[in-house]
């Protein structure tokens, strides 16, 4: 079956397509912004990239479109699909219809560490010798690619809460039905499709909705706002994890660095395993935990997961480092919302110590650009000893308060 993919590049898109390729598929697409590190693993891949959203990129007509869910109606593809009546799908739809039938799938949903936690997840099932499936929605480290149909019965997805297409406004999370669910934090973002926070934990709901009673849903003990979600109606045993030890938590960690790079894992208390990696900062020991209480939810062992996950590699563009001139250790990170720039820049403080930390910021993701999160910005860099602010075009608003205040 010949597939077209609208919006290829797209972390979820480009993944799904070297799904679709593994199934048999020829799989074709085109994309406004074709640029690496997700177009050269599609063309790696064999998989053939068309530039921009022309009609013509569907002649001959393929069997099926999977429509990205940054189509729009106007654009000329879209137009000529519907005119045509070309049958098509959302990604989400294709992924669950024809990948995840019939398998215990593992899926990690939350406002930050998506991408990593599911890397992690993913490298402990396969270093455990299940060799599930996976799709990243980014580029992880340890795997040669961000997306794999695996030759066991597990899988692992990236849940994410943002809508599935111009024609299903549903959280793609909802169409993934897990067994296994990560609810790893909640917080306001996506505020070009969701009006408040109360819209994006109706949609938690929805995805709580689809877990089975005989599944696991795994959530940090502090998260007030996963836990009014769950408040709602929750059929599903619920494991809890904390920072620290604590009685009502299942698995909690006992750091002995401040970074985050060496930590104890506890399990009621007990310690049961130790964490030495390179990763930094108090939020990957949270998405550590969340990984090892899902691993340990289908057969792995406590000390099997911290051992995999102290030669764990990490995922491009998050906390990657891109090399040392002169002494000066460059790294790039996709924060893109207030919490997640503070607790990067506080993992990265306390690796450094005494040492100068410059912080280069890019406010450009959909909600950063409408000024939602405007107000907690200049508070985030406050752990940079520099800062260095970068204005993209089409932001609606004035970065300069925000330079002034974090002055």
């Amino acid at each position: 079956m010949h597939l077209h993919i609208l919006g290829i590049c797209g972390t979820f898109m480009g993944s799904l397509a070297l799904l679709a390729r593994d199934l048999g598929h020829k799989v074709t697409g085109s994309d406004a912004n074709v640029y690496p590190p997700m177009s050269t693993q599609l063309e790696n891949a064999g998989i053939e990239l068309m530039q921009g959203y022309d009609r013509s990129h569907l002649q001959p007509h393929p069997d099926l479109v999977i429509v990205g869910n940054a189509m729009k109606r106007g654009i000329d593809a879209i137009e000529y699909m519907l005119n045509q009546g070309l049958p098509y799908i959302s990604g989400p739809q294709f992924l669950a219809d024809h990948v995840l039938q019939g398998k215990h799938v593992l899926g990690v949903a939350g406002t930050h560490g998506k991408t990593t936690t599911t890397t992690m997840l993913a490298w402990v099932l396969d270093q455990a010798g299940l060799n599930p499936g996976f799709l990243i929605g980014g580029v992880p480290l340890g795997f040669s690619e961000s997306a794999r149909l695996g030759g066991g019965k597990y899988f692992c997805v990236e849940a994410d809460e943002y809508d599935s297409a111009f024609f299903d406004k549903r959280s793609k999370f909802v169409h993934y039905h897990p067994k296994t669910a990560i609810l790893n934090n909640l917080e306001f973002d996506h505020a070009d499709i969701f009006d408040d926070l109360a819209a994006i934990q109706k949609q938690f709901h929805h995805l709580v909705r689809t877990i089975p009673s005989e599944g696991r849903i795994i959530a940090p003990i502090t998260e007030t706002n996963i836990d009014e979600v769950l408040q709602q109606g929750c059929w599903t045993p619920v494991v809890r994890t904390s920072l620290e030890p604590n009685d009502q938590a299942a698995l909690s960690a006992e750091l002995i660095s401040a970074d985050g790079s060496h930590f104890k894992v506890l399990e009621h208390g007990q310690v049961v395993g130790e964490v030495k990696w390179n990763m930094t900062g108090q939020h990957s020991v949270a998405n550590a935990l969340a990984t090892i209480a899902a691993a340990q939810h289908v057969g792995v062992s406590l000390k099997q997961a911290c051992e995999a996950l102290s030669n764990f590699g990490g995922v491009k563009r998050r906390m990657e480092l891109l090399g040392t001139v002169r002494g000066i250790e460059v790294y790039d990170d996709f924060a893109h919302h207030p919490t997640a720039i503070e607790t990067t820049l506080d993992g990265a403080r306390k690796r450094l110590g005494e040492r100068k930390l410059w912080a280069i910021i890019e406010p450009r993701s959909n909600t950063m650009r409408m000024g939602s999160h405007k107000d907690g910005l200049a508070h985030s860099a406050r752990l940079a000893d520099e800062v260095i602010w970068y204005q993209p075009e089409g932001l609606d608003w004035d970065l300069q308060p925000v330079i002034s205040a974090s002055a």
